[in-house]
């Protein structure tokens, strides 16, 4: 049996502390605020789950196997959380079918699907969507409330709230106040706040997102329709669905900035105007501006994309996320178990 501490209780922390249990390990998981925490950045309504990664064979064959494994944690946590109405992503119409066929030899259940088929979604002149049917939309916060729940009644658990990480090290993670905890593995997989700790080259990003309410004519259609990728007239917008008591959540990659700090202040309204203004649904100014929320995420500096790695011995650290860091939270689970395995090998 070994020890575990993970430093960070998002969703890659929580799920990686399942996994770890489950295979016999002891684990601690330690957050600088509550478990689960609301100014997480896992902490949300929804998260896109989406198989299919155009032109790479080797990562959506891992998103399919980490798709497999939101079908079984959803039994495990006893716990509903994704709804399977698929995901459809416009692209020119001349790729589109080139797509389809890529994922249909991965083994993947798509079509391809003409604007008019959904009317309330602005697609680029001359594009087509590709559906991909098991695909969809995680419910997050149930998500995380679901494997605190079950890491709360699990013997080998130790949830530790309100510890702030100041030092990790082979073997130790000292938190402040003067306490040093002993393990055989660290994961640190603190969001933004990574890399204070492990100095990872990576860059933090800001994406605003606006939550609407659909009119109630359009309740109905709204809460069977797909998530949606490359919307809008510029093809760099896309939505989650309204539904399970979610709010329809728009937003655009032209509305990402680069920013220091998650807590750097900005009072510019300019971005939700923007937002707002991105034909991303069709008559946007029929719909009820509920909320907006700033996110944050960070990518690895020179790939800009997600980044899992080892190092020192035995100290991982998922420093950069990317975008389908909830989505893909499964997969660094189960790279972390092997470690684990392979340390026990060695001993």
């Amino acid at each position: 049996m070994a020890r575990v501490v993970i430093v960070g209780a998002g969703v890659t922390g929580l799920l990686t502390a399942v996994e770890c249990a489950l295979a016999g390990h002891r684990v601690t998981v330690l957050d600088r605020r509550s478990i689960p925490s609301p100014v997480s950045t896992s902490f949300d309504q929804h998260r896109a789950l989406r198989t299919f990664v155009p032109g790479d064979v080797d990562a959506t064959l891992g998103r399919i196997a980490a798709h497999r494994r939101w079908l079984e944690l959803e039994s495990l946590l006893d716990t509903r959380f994704y709804r399977r109405v698929g995901i459809v992503t416009a692209w020119p119409r001349a790729e589109a079918a080139v797509l389809a066929g890529q994922a249909a030899r991965c083994g993947l259940p798509v079509e391809t699907v003409e604007p008019e088929k959904l009317p309330h979604l602005v697609f680029a002149d001359d594009t087509a969507g590709v559906l991909e049917i098991d695909a969809g939309v995680l419910l997050a916060e149930r998500v995380l409330v679901a494997a605190v729940r079950w890491l709360i009644e699990h013997p080998l658990v130790s949830l530790r709230p309100n510890s702030r990480v100041i030092a990790v090290d082979t073997g130790r993670v000292e938190v402040e106040g003067g306490t040093t905890v002993h393990a055989d593995l660290v994961l640190v997989a603190e969001g933004p706040w990574t890399r204070e700790l492990v100095g990872a080259p990576v860059r933090l990003h800001r994406q605003t997102m606006v939550y609407l309410r659909p009119p109630e004519r359009l309740m109905r259609w709204w809460e069977n329709a797909p998530g949606a990728g490359r919307l809008g007239r510029d093809g760099r917008a896309w939505l989650l669905p309204p539904g399970d008591g979610t709010l329809l959540k728009i937003s655009s990659d032209a509305v990402r900035r680069e920013v220091a700090s998650v807590d750097s202040d900005e009072l510019d309204h300019r971005w939700v105007d923007r937002l707002l203004a991105a034909s991303i649904v069709s008559d946007v100014d029929k719909y009820t501006v509920v909320a907006v929320k700033h996110c944050h995420y960070t990518t690895d500096a020179v790939t800009g994309g997600a980044l899992l790695t080892e190092v020192a011995p035995a100290v991982w650290a998922r420093a950069a996320c990317g975008g389908s860091g909830f989505a893909t939270a499964p997969l660094v689970a189960g790279r972390i178990v092997d470690a684990l395995h392979a340390l026990e090998e060695a001993a």
